[in-house]
């Protein structure tokens, strides 16, 4: 005879764990440093304490705890919007097959003569010239998310990435000045875009909305980007959600030749 309290435990059950593990990481990752993590934290107590009480079979504790358990999905897709969305990108953006690579295979006939890979050169230089003029600068690169989206935000462009372009678009004077040029390969898609910017209560107070924006929108894609600062003229990398700061032009061409 069985002892009740006997589990059998089955392979089925480890992996079971370990896919509920990963998927508690990544989204552990998602809101980290964010205002959702106290948010995540205080439903994981609420729940534990749900199954407590199931466990102990309190009925009538149970029942009232139940009805916000029923309506629980609903609320975690208005909290949890913005983290959700990121979560989604992640998957659409770090798929297995990559897509935009099977597209550059399939579609290589279509070459209009332009160079593909990025004028690593030409911005390194730009960014000197800009940061020598203390004169602001924000740069976003696709990569397999082709940020369309934001593109649409701003003015077309569809002209190759050169030191004076990029400089006569961020120059004081210039109408496209304020705001994110996106560069797809070596192609400048657009200027003057608008970006997410980050929501970490942790972000430094005394960066302004470029640094903030870049965070925001290397958050929310798998896209980098480089920021020179309109008040120093330091030169910073985004990655991931987070920025490297006070680059040399050498350290800056290193970290983009990374990337390609």
């Amino acid at each position: 005879m069985i002892h009740p309290l006997f589990i059998a435990f089955r392979w089925q059950d480890m992996v079971d764990i370990l896919l509920v593990a990963i998927l508690l990481y990544q989204l552990y990752k998602l809101v980290r440093g964010t205002a959702a993590l106290n948010i995540f934290i205080g439903i994981a107590i609420f729940y534990s304490v749900f199954r407590l009480v199931r466990l102990l079979d309190l009925e009538l504790f149970s029942s009232i705890l139940g009805k916000f358990i029923d309506v629980g999905v609903i609320a975690l897709l208005i909290v949890f919007q913005q983290e959700l969305r990121r979560f989604f990108l992640f998957v659409g953006t770090n798929n297995i097959i990559n897509r935009g690579q099977i597209s550059k295979t399939l579609f290589a006939w279509k070459d209009d003569g332009r160079d593909s890979s990025l004028d690593v050169n030409a911005v390194v230089k730009a960014c000197r010239n800009m940061s020598e003029t203390k004169t602001g600068a924000i740069i976003i690169f696709t990569k397999n998310n082709d940020l369309k989206f934001y593109i649409n935000t701003g003015d077309p462009v569809d002209a190759n990435v050169t030191v004076r372009m990029l400089e006569s678009i961020f120059y004081k004077n210039s109408p496209l000045h304020d705001g994110a040029v996106i560069i797809t390969d070596n192609t400048i898609k657009a200027a003057r875009c608008v970006l997410p910017v980050t929501e970490n209560p942790d972000f430094p107070a005394h960066l302004g909305m470029r640094h903030r924006a870049a965070v925001g929108i290397t958050e929310n894609s798998d896209a980098f980007a480089a920021v020179v600062s309109e008040q120093t003229g330091g030169i910073s990398f985004f990655k991931g959600g987070e920025m490297i700061p006070a680059l040399t032009v050498e350290r800056l061409r290193e970290l983009l030749e990374k990337e390609q």
